[in-house]
């Protein structure tokens, strides 16, 4: 299902689900250079790699890492929050770090619109009923990414999308130094991603966005030049990383009985209806539920590479669809599908207000990427700083009170030092030229 998302997101510039929206910083260029087969089958070749090894960390690391995700407390999953925003450095242009933050803020604020879920207040509802449960994510990311790009296309021009068709749009091929440049992101995003989606609540979304930045960070200063425009690289990292976490998520469930994403939750109701406890017992009174799990996940992985691969010449001829017709086609979908969730033609609005405000910020050059995220985020990193404040009586010594929290305070102020030394280094040579 998460692969699923991808496709809109690679040839569309359409997140479906938050999990699939780094997919689109990288694949939908891609898919504009006339490489969408491309991007497809790396899509598909990650996927199906983070998928495949996070089934086998499943079976081989669950007690263990159950008890680490039972050991994060509401301090941890902040800072967790807090280095998932530090990827905003990810999606920084030369000169742009500044606007990437102002653009995060933005999303925080966006966040907070909605009611308090611990007072139960309403905030920055602006008098306006349907704003009581806060702005949808769909909604957001369907105004800010595709109706954006459809009303950019219209105001401005653009690439017809019949001159791709010169181009091998529906060529699947990867070259021997495709696959070599992939194998090592695959495994380390299928790492990071699986670990991160042990830890409920955090799920693929911050997986994806935290593999995004993390090979962003080791790439060359060859390839770092290509994020954004079309990197391989910066594909195939969130894509292993989101099919990861959605396996790392049933280690809470299969081994604690806590649900560690929205689906597992579902799954945790199934299964206590047909009298399954999920815990650490599961593994004596019903290991074939257990095996069966991981199993299927395998199977789907094989279905995914089975159903999707011959698809993708399929898929890719959306592109070739002449951009007067593709366009409208985009604006009906988004608003339609953003319409059939709530039938309310007050979002309908909204998501015109997003869109043009949106296609004001990529006019102004501000990334929309650090909005979304931010957004995204948001609504985690406030639980969980309330939380660990009223633990501390108010007080932030929870920072550096327990080893997990210090190491992960260590690691984002590593992050956030690099990050300034690279500027001031990328400055220096500008400096140095002139």
């Amino acid at each position: 299902a998460i692969f699923g998302g991808s496709t809109s997101s690679i040839l569309l510039n359409a997140p479906g689900v938050a999990g699939t929206v780094a997919s689109a910083f990288d694949g939908y260029p891609l898919a504009k250079n006339g490489q969408a087969g491309k991007a497809l089958a790396v899509a598909a070749y990650s996927s199906f790699t983070g998928g495949t090894l996070a089934a086998l960390f499943l079976l081989i690391a669950a007690p263990l890492l159950a008890g680490v995700s039972k050991s994060f407390h509401s301090a941890d999953y902040f800072l967790l929050t807090v280095l998932g925003l530090t990827a905003v450095a990810a999606f920084a242009g030369k000169g742009g770090f500044l606007k990437s933050i102002l653009m995060t803020v933005v999303g925080l604020m966006l966040a907070t619109v909605g009611t308090d879920q611990t007072s139960g207040a309403s905030r920055f509802t602006l008098g306006h009923v349907e704003l009581v449960d806060g702005i949808s994510f769909l909604l957001l990311a369907m105004a800010s990414f595709a109706l954006a790009e459809a009303l950019h296309s219209v105001l401005f021009g653009g690439e017809d999308s019949r001159e791709c068709q010169n181009q091998s749009i529906t060529d699947l091929r990867l070259s021997k130094n495709d696959f070599k440049l992939m194998a090592p992101v695959t495994l380390r995003s299928s790492i990071l991603g699986f670990f991160v989606g042990t830890l409920p609540g955090a799920g693929a979304t911050i997986a994806s966005f935290l593999a995004y930045g993390m090979e962003q960070a080791f790439a060359t200063d060859q390839e770092k030049k290509k994020f954004g425009k079309g990197s391989i690289v910066g594909l195939a990292a969130p894509e292993s990383a989101n099919n990861a976490a959605c396996s790392g998520s049933f280690v809470p469930l299969l081994t604690l009985g806590i649900p560690g994403s929205g689906t597992t939750a579902v799954l945790l109701g199934a299964l206590l209806s047909y009298g399954i406890q999920p815990g650490p017992r599961l593994y004596i009174e019903a290991p074939e539920v257990f095996w069966s799990v991981i199993i299927s996940m395998y199977i789907g992985n094989l279905v995914l590479l089975a159903l999707n691969l011959p698809l993708i010449p399929h898929l890719a001829k959306l592109l070739s669809i002449p951009r007067n017709l593709l366009v409208p086609y985009i604006i009906f979908f988004s608003m339609v599908g953003v319409y059939l969730i709530s039938f309310n033609l007050f979002d309908l609005r909204l998501m015109v207000l997003f869109a043009a405000a949106s296609l004001l910020f990529r006019c102004l050059e501000f990334p929309l990427s650090p909005m979304l995220l931010g957004f995204i985020l948001g609504g985690m990193l406030e639980d969980n700083l309330r939380r660990a404040l009223i633990i501390n009586d108010g007080s932030f010594r929870f920072l550096f009170a327990r080893p997990i929290t210090a190491s992960i305070v260590s690691l984002i102020v590593l992050v956030i030092v690099i990050t300034c030394l690279k500027n001031l280094r990328s400055k220096d040579k500008l400096s140095d030229k002139v």
